[in-house]
């Protein structure tokens, strides 16, 4: 049971590690030009470097053991030796800083291709991922990936050139002592295979539970009002501590294996494999022709040996790289919300009709998990240019509507469909939607940006569409009286901002991507009265054309609808305009309204 489950585990590591190599190779590949150069110059400093010895066995043996001094020929053996080493460090610094940039760039797209797809995931996605852990992904996994390409390539590719190169110079001066230093690689093999064995356990959770911590620190932060005003600090300090006591103990662990059986391992077989060589040359009869051997061989040990440390030590890095790279080629292969749109098109593409309803939900059945529906055979008509309500009572599934309404969910086939004009609501491209249908939430997102930036929200559109926004949300006034106008920054949240003027704000950026749709969730819950004046000024003013949904607890903001829907633990329970809902006595509509009124 333990073999196979052993065996499992295995086998995800290693499908683990191809999907991440195929990631960090598509993230290369448009420089891979430039890893062809590097590694053509490479190979020529490992030449280089070979021939230093090579030139040095020359200069003891023809020269300084028979006593046989050719000042010039010396000279040049000598200087060749100098030169050779120089031009091979030097390439090798020029290679380095060549697949530097390539790091960078590989880096900086991976993280452009990570953060537009968190971008592009759908709402649902949302619900489970921790906002840290994200944060997370597009640096700190990226940021490993770069060391990846940076030291990892760099040294494996480096090391692996020279270790190839001096293997080929020893079989030419000596092949049977070539043979003894080769030994070693059986040896170099067992050892990364041991550190990957042990060290990956560790590298996995070390990883895990430093997203953890952005996780909890992002969690805190965004929520210090509330850990100050429960005294939670102590408790929510525990249980950071008790996270980063766990991440401390996994990096140790890491450690441990390292400073076990990396370097000094292979020191360790390095001194052995030295005595066995000047052993085996004591067992022999040394003449002038051996000493240059030997001084070769010495050096030519230590061309094999450091090479081998260098693979070996950057395994470290290896294993936690690909440990990152799959995080982060996991989050890639989420589905993003244009894939969702996609798959649930497939054949359902209908074209737009003027006369068919804004909206239409027909027997809709929704529900989060399965066999626990939260919308019962919802079915409604929205004629357009038209204003609906939508009330009820907490859990009655407004929301659950409205997300569905956005596409934040997706409807299965056969729990019933929307329409928006007519055109199933899956089979509408994404870009069309999002331009087609605008949001007023009840939270207004601002940015850390001017006024004119956070209603533009990076489209790009004419200042003149801007302000007449601006003036349709009746925002304009206060923002003109701004210090810069348009181009004051609101602070980070819009800090500068109440939040009645928060919510104008969003009403224009809504308004200014002229939607044909205005899907309104509470969005004057948290103003005062007389915001909610102006704003049912602007609803009013867009009437007729701009279909308007509003999912309303402030009822006095939806009193003048065409109509309102009345939900009721998932049901359409009620629907009709104010007047005639507040004529059936005892109906829910009437009994919400009057107990608003006695609040008031």
């Amino acid at each position: 049971m333990q073999a196979e489950k052993s065996k499992t585990v295995d086998k995800a590591g290693r499908a683990e590690a191809k999907r991440a190599a195929a990631l960090l190779r598509r993230a290369a590949w448009p420089d891979i030009g430039h890893l062809k150069w590097a590694t053509f110059w490479l190979i020529i400093a490992a030449a280089l470097e070979v021939i230093g010895p090579i030139l040095g066995k020359a200069l003891i043996d023809d020269h300084l053991v028979p006593r046989h001094a050719d000042w010039t020929r010396m000279a040049l053996l000598l200087g060749g030796v100098l030169i050779t080493g120089w031009l091979s460090t030097w390439l090798r610094y020029l290679q380095l800083v060549r697949l530097s940039g390539l790091a960078m760039r590989s880096v900086q797209r991976l993280r452009e291709w990570v953060y537009g797809h968190v971008l592009r995931l759908p709402m649902a996605f949302f619900d489970r991922a921790i906002t840290g852990q994200l944060v997370s992904r597009v640096t700190n996994d990226t940021e490993a990936v770069k060391k990846l390409y940076i030291q990892v390539l760099f040294a494996i590719l480096d090391s692996t050139i020279v270790l190839l190169g001096t293997t080929v110079a020893m079989a030419w001066l000596d092949w049977r002592l070539m043979i003894i230093v080769l030994a070693l690689l059986p040896a170099v093999i067992v050892i990364v295979w041991l550190y990957q064995r042990l060290s990956a356990p560790a590298v996995t959770r070390a990883r895990a539970l430093r997203s953890d911590i952005n996780g909890q620190m992002a969690e805190s932060i965004g929520g210090m009002s509330v850990l100050q005003a429960s005294n939670a600090a102590g408790r929510f300090g525990e249980r950071f501590a008790h996270t980063n006591d766990g991440h401390y103990k996994a990096r140790i662990a890491e450690i441990r294996v390292n400073a076990f059986l990396l370097r000094p391992a292979l020191d360790l077989l390095n001194v052995v494999l030295l005595a066995v060589v000047i052993f085996t040359f004591g067992q022999r009869e040394i003449g002038a022709v051996e000493v240059g051997i030997l001084y070769a061989f010495i050096s030519y040990i230590a061309r094999v040996v450091e090479p081998l440390i260098q693979i070996t030590m950057q395994f470290s890095g290896l294993q936690q790289a690909v440990v990152a790279s799959a995080r982060v080629e996991a989050l890639l292969a989420e589905a993003g919300a244009d894939e969702h749109a996609a798959g649930r098109a497939a054949g359902t593409r209908m074209a737009a009709s003027k006369d068919a309803p804004a909206v239409r939900v027909k027997n809709l059945t929704f529900a989060y998990v399965p066999g626990q529906d939260v919308l019962h055979d919802i079915s409604l008509d929205i004629p357009q240019g038209a204003f609906y309500g939508i009330v009820g009572h907490t859990g009655s599934g407004k929301s659950t509507l409205l997300s569905l309404l956005l596409r934040y969910y997706s409807v299965e086939r056969d729990k019933g469909r929307i329409e928006i004009c007519g055109e199933p609501i899956a089979g509408i491209d994404n870009e069309r939607f999002r331009n087609e249908v605008g949001l007023v939430p009840q939270d207004p997102f601002i940015l850390a940006a001017s006024a004119r930036e956070n209603i533009d929200m990076g489209r790009g559109l004419p200042f003149e569409r801007i302000e007449a926004a601006a003036r349709a949300a009746h925002a304009h006034d206060f923002i003109a009286a701004l210090e810069n106008g348009y181009d004051t920054s609101l602070g980070e949240g819009g800090s500068r901002l109440s939040s009645g003027q928060k919510q104008l704000i969003a009403i224009a950026r809504a308004l200014a991507g002229e939607p044909r749709i205005l899907l309104l969730d509470e969005a004057t819950s948290r103003i005062d009265s007389a915001t909610e004046q102006i704003v049912q000024q602007a609803l009013e003013e867009v009437r007729g054309r701009v279909t308007i949904i509003a999912i309303a607890h402030r009822l006095s903001t939806i009193r003048d609808a065409d109509r309102i829907v009345v939900l009721n633990h998932g049901r359409i329970t009620e629907s009709g305009p104010h007047e005639e809902l507040m004529a059936i006595e005892g109906g829910l509509y009437q009994r919400l309204y009057l107990l608003q009124q006695l609040a008031v």
